[in-house]
């Protein structure tokens, strides 16, 4: 019986963890989960229904009304908030594997108790490794902890690297839809809204990765990612459209063979393979693919004059500073900016630009330097979007 930590229980991949875990109870046992404060209806009647022997909330309103959620059933579970019940539910004692679900760099501080712990992580939080890669990868090998990838892709690679080594590796292909904008011409995307970013054709995900997966942005930042999940040299790592979302990825090896893994795209699969690693066990909630129901399968090249975010990700990629960090805290400002119809879809590369060209990077940071990078960016780009309307804007001190 593994007992598994889940942070982000009400989110996308946070329900379908519990999904997978449900269909396994003599194999999977929640000990203890934290949600944020948009669904605590759906939190109480996640804690009713696993039992978790503790919970976490983001703060004391959040907690007061949780308890009046569960009811009688209040006493029989442990309740946390704040930064100290996220790291309760990271470093739960008797936790086997902690899954991060949570979206952005807020992943980045429960993530750092787990490391210190030497706990296995399912780790679905790819900003923790954009931002933090390079204090993060270090930690891993300091205590001892595992990391093991939940994303489709990274999951895709890790499942072909299966018993080889980086060394090996010629380069690191990374698929994408496309998006919902793949056959949409310049012209067009000037005018795309809000309600067009969200109609992913494949993926049914949470608003901000629909988003970065619209602009691309999401692919840039899984190329970050992969750097230093699979220790490859960023320029190694390619993009590839894949309308049909079926090969999830693949890995070129030195002497020209490709291994890729091939699912439907549908995410129980890389949490159930993160969750029972190294073991295959079979589960009840994996879709099975039918190689012989697909037509075709289609690739091409990525078009950056058309989705410039990943090219300002491509390079920033190739970065050992502070780079990768701002290029994240800017990137979820300037989303949620969007979300809320505060500028136009083409404006988020150009106003990204202005932030990362603003940037004093810091090389070889410590998790400090990283922290004032982040809480710098957020406040230029606020800046930034306040003074967008003007004709000269005041950077703020990088």
């Amino acid at each position: 019986m593994k007992q598994v930590s889940l942070i982000g229980a009400t989110g996308s991949i946070g329900r379908q963890t519990l999904e997978v875990i449900a269909a396994h109870p003599d194999r999977l046992k929640i000990i203890a989960m934290a949600t944020g404060t948009n669904n605590l209806e759906d939190f109480a009647r996640q804690t009713l229904q696993f039992e978790p022997e503790l919970v976490a909330v983001p703060n004391s309103t959040a907690a007061q009304v949780l308890v009046k959620l569960l009811g009688k059933s209040a006493s029989g579970v442990s309740i946390h908030y704040g930064e100290e019940g996220l790291e309760q539910v990271a470093a739960h004692p008797r936790a086997d594997i902690v899954v991060t679900a949570v979206v952005g760099f807020l992943g980045v501080r429960p993530t750092i108790c787990a490391i210190k712990q030497g706990k296995t992580i399912a780790l679905a939080n790819k900003e923790t490794l954009v931002a933090a890669g390079s204090v993060i990868v270090p930690m891993i090998k300091e205590y001892g902890a595992k990391l093991i990838p939940i994303d489709s892709e990274h999951s895709a690679i890790h499942q072909s690297l299966h018993g080889h080594s980086s060394r090996e590796l010629s380069s690191i292909w990374l698929t994408a839809s496309g998006g919902p904008f793949r056959t949409w011409s310049y012209d067009q995307l000037k005018n795309a809204t809000v309600s067009d970013a969200l109609k992913h054709p494949n993926w049914s995900m949470g608003k901000k990765i629909t988003i970065d997966s619209a602009t691309l942005m999401n692919k840039g930042l899984e190329i970050i990612e992969a750097r230093w999940l699979f220790d490859i040299a960023a320029d190694k790592i390619r993009v590839v459209i894949h309308p049909q979302s079926i090969l999830h990825s693949a890995v070129e090896f030195n002497d020209g063979s490709m291994i890729g893994q091939l699912g439907i795209p549908d995410m129980h699969l890389p949490i159930h393979y993160a969750l029972f690693y190294p073991e295959r066990v079979a589960s009840s909630v994996i879709p099975r693919l039918n190689l012989a129901q697909i037509s075709s399968l289609t690739f091409e090249e990525p078009d950056l004059t058309r989705f410039p975010c990943l090219g300002i990700a491509q390079e920033v990629a190739k970065e050992d500073n502070t780079l990768p960090s701002v290029l994240n805290a800017a990137n979820e400002v300037l989303v949620g900016a969007f979300l809320e119809n505060k500028l136009k879809f083409l404006e988020l590369s150009e106003h990204l630009k202005r932030v990362l060209n603003s940037h004093k990077a810091v090389s070889k940071p410590t998790l400090e330097d990283i922290l004032e990078a982040d809480q710098w960016a957020r406040n230029e780009t606020e800046d930034l979007l306040r003074c967008s309307g003007r004709m000269q804007c005041a950077p703020t001190k990088p």
